[in-house]
């Protein structure tokens, strides 16, 4: 069997720009072409981008998986994703249990410590996109950046930071309200917005740094969540206008 790029995009639930650019750097490179110059992906193909998609949600980053496919027995890939999943699960029961304490907690009007407030995340903790974006856990200040930041609000701060989100959650909701495109310049503003505001309230965010964090809106549905609420299909508009604006700045 053979698959257009659209046609794979669609089946494996990511965009076509995303495919384009595992070509550009050889993750995954279509077996043939047509004679238009038109990419063709085979079985084959669709094998290993099953493969990048199992390790990209387990928030590997493509350096680090291209190894892995290109080293590693096929089957060894199934039995380390089997168990990363496993422990992944573990960890999201134990923070559903944090999270009904913390409810039960709000409920009857008790004040939670400060360790028992974030024990709620696990070992998710609210930072954490940050180093999974710079390419899985890498070293980074992000982290200690923003808890040195954040440990300074004050509730009138983080007030202002949530109507600061909401107006642009809105505006962002607009431009898709209106049919402009992902790439259109109303859209790519509002990402650079995006990463600015980043900028200020939490961490430096480079250009690559924000697309990481894009690829994890779409790829965790922890934060893909956020964005649905405020309008459905945000998720992926805003990963597509964060690398647009990303590719056009940079």
């Amino acid at each position: 069997m053979s698959y257009s790029v659209s046609r794979v995009a669609g089946l494996a639930g990511v965009t076509v720009r995303t495919l384009h650019h595992y070509d550009e750097i050889g993750l995954l490179v279509p077996s043939d072409r047509t004679s238009a110059g038109y990419r063709i992906y085979t079985d084959a193909d669709l094998e290993r981008l099953q493969q990048i998609r199992f390790y990209r949600e387990l928030g590997f980053g493509l350096d680090e998986i291209a190894t892995l496919l290109d080293t590693a027995d096929p089957r060894e890939h199934f039995r380390r994703q089997h168990r990363l999943l496993t422990e992944r699960i573990k960890k999201l029961a134990e923070m559903v249990t944090a999270i009904e304490f913390a409810m039960e907690a709000q409920k009857v009007g008790v004040n939670l410590t400060p360790e028992e407030r974030f024990e709620v995340f696990g070992d998710f903790e609210p930072d954490d996109h940050a180093d999974e974006a710079r390419e899985r856990w890498g070293d980074t200040d992000a982290y200690a950046e923003s808890q040195r930041r954040t440990s300074r609000y004050s509730k009138a701060d983080w007030q202002r930071f949530r109507t600061e989100s909401d107006d642009w959650g809105r505006r962002l909701a607009a431009v898709m309200d209106a049919g402009q495109p992902a790439t259109g310049s109303a859209a790519m503003d509002l990402a650079e917005e995006h990463r600015q505001q980043i900028g200020r309230w939490f961490y430096e965010c480079s250009y690559e740094l924000h697309t990481g964090l894009a690829d994890m809106y779409v790829n965790d549905p922890r934060f893909t969540a956020t964005y649905e609420k405020i309008k459905p299909g945000m998720a992926r508009f805003l990963n597509e206008a964060i690398h647009a604006n990303a590719v056009a700045r940079s």
